[in-house]
């Protein structure tokens, strides 16, 4: 069924709203102020709540509205819908608006709290490369032949692809010197390409020799869960502050995706700390103390470690033993011997393995799975008393859930701010602080 329809305003998932007969419709592809004629999504039952369907033609468009980069990763309708880049239709500045907008909205509505404005910040370079070339992990499927493919939406059909816009210059490069795009891979077979940015000048990466040479065998190409080519433990090197860190991360497990977010959060994360604890004298007499709860390998724990304060106690909380034997190994390596670094479950651990002398902390700072941390981690923070808990979120619903949890266990949102570490995605970082 097709309808032409006027669309009314965001609404989740990278999708808008329109109306049709009364009946709500989330429209992908589309952007509020626009006339577009739709295709719904079948079966469409009269007896539906409300439809979903997507854009096949734009017949007055909105100023955001640009020709997608990506064009496989737009509508069906226009030669795409391998998914993946569901704003791929926006401007970068449209995006930052939408993100905007969204955080504002699931705060209202689950949160509770009323926000004025969000700020979106940027990651540097993202403007040059017009959105492009900013993830430093990417996951795909390979097809009967041994191509690295992607689903089309809404069937079981692979589109096979012979590049993927969103890697980084790194990845792509990676990819091409393992005949990745040449079908030289198992069929059917579950892909994964990981490859750590090369922090160097731009002179030195400049060109395919140069960037092969800076990469070296710090990559990963993973088949089927093991390794082809590269290495499984990757060397991941950021600067805070402007001192550099050094990690071991496992090219399988969790790291930020963005080639720039993982100095960016720790820098915001630090400056945040910093600014909520001015002034506050340590509860526990001379020596602040830390909680970094789903710390994996310690992308926060070591700049918290080392930058706020140099006799801070922490105690970091990861469920993956693997992601806390590279944390160990990293604080190891950096000389920290500050930090209680514990493998479990976030809430049993709390209660049952945290040393009494870190018991009581000043500051809390979590960055839990898109589920969030949920009611019973939150009500363990309050418990513990800390006056001040930082928030890191990949998913605005579940830091809006528990943002109601916290305020209603007497804590105040202090601060929030977005961050575009995925962009032409729907999705965006959230950082809130609260203090009591």
């Amino acid at each position: 069924m097709e309808a032409t329809v006027d669309i009314e305003r965001y609404a989740d998932q990278g999708r808008c709203v329109a109306h049709i007969d009364g009946r709500v419709v989330f429209v992908r592809f589309a952007l509020p102020g626009e006339r577009v004629r739709i295709v719904l999504d079948e079966p469409a039952d009269r007896k539906d709540r409300f439809w979903t369907g997507e854009v096949v033609e734009v017949l007055e468009a909105s100023p955001d509205r640009v020709e997608p980069a990506w064009p496989f990763a737009g509508p069906l309708a226009m030669g795409g819908g391998v998914g993946g880049a569901d704003l791929i239709h926006v401007s970068l500045e449209g995006q930052e608006r939408w993100k905007a907008a969204a955080v504002r909205d699931v705060m209202a509505r689950l949160g509770h709290v009323e926000l004025d404005d969000v700020p979106v910040y940027a990651m540097p370079g993202d403007e040059e490369a017009r959105g492009l070339h900013w993830r430093t992990r990417i996951e795909m499927i390979t097809d009967d032949e041994g191509r690295p493919s992607m689903h089309r939406r809404g069937s079981h059909l692979r589109v096979p692809i012979e590049t993927m816009p969103l890697a980084t210059r790194a990845v792509l490069e990676a990819a091409a010197m393992n005949d990745i795009w040449d079908g030289a891979l198992p069929a059917n077979a579950q892909l994964r390409v990981a490859v750590p940015e090369p922090r160097a000048e731009a002179a030195e990466t400049a060109t395919p020799g140069a960037l092969r040479r800076a990469i070296g065998d710090n990559y990963a190409v993973i088949v089927d869960g093991k390794v082809r080519h590269g290495s499984r433990n990757l060397t991941e090197r950021i600067s805070v502050d402007g001192r550099e860190f050094t990690y071991t991360v496992d090219a399988a497990g969790f790291w930020q995706m963005h080639r720039e977010a993982p100095q960016a959060l720790p820098q915001y994360v630090v400056d945040q700390v910093r600014e909520a604890l001015a002034g506050r004298a340590p509860r526990n007499g001379r020596n602040l103390v830390i909680w970094d709860l789903y710390s994996g390998s310690g992308l926060f724990t070591l700049p918290l470690a080392t930058l706020v304060d140099d006799h801070a106690k922490l105690v970091s909380i990861e469920g993956s033993k693997t992601a806390v034997a590279n944390g160990r190994r990293n604080l190891k390596a950096a000389g920290v011997h500050t930090v209680q670094a514990l493998c479990g479950d976030v809430l049993r651990t709390l209660e049952k393995d945290v040393d009494p002398q870190r018991a009581h902390p000043d500051v809390v700072v979590l960055d839990p799975p898109r589920a969030g941390a949920k009611a019973k981690v939150c009500a363990k923070i309050a418990d513990s008393g800390a006056p001040v808990v930082v928030y890191i979120a990949c998913d605005p619903a579940s830091l809006a859930r528990d943002t109601a949890t916290l305020t209603r266990l007497g804590y105040a949102l202090r601060s929030i701010a977005a961050f575009d570490i995925y962009p032409m995605t729907h999705h965006v970082e959230t950082v809130a602080v609260f203090t009591r």
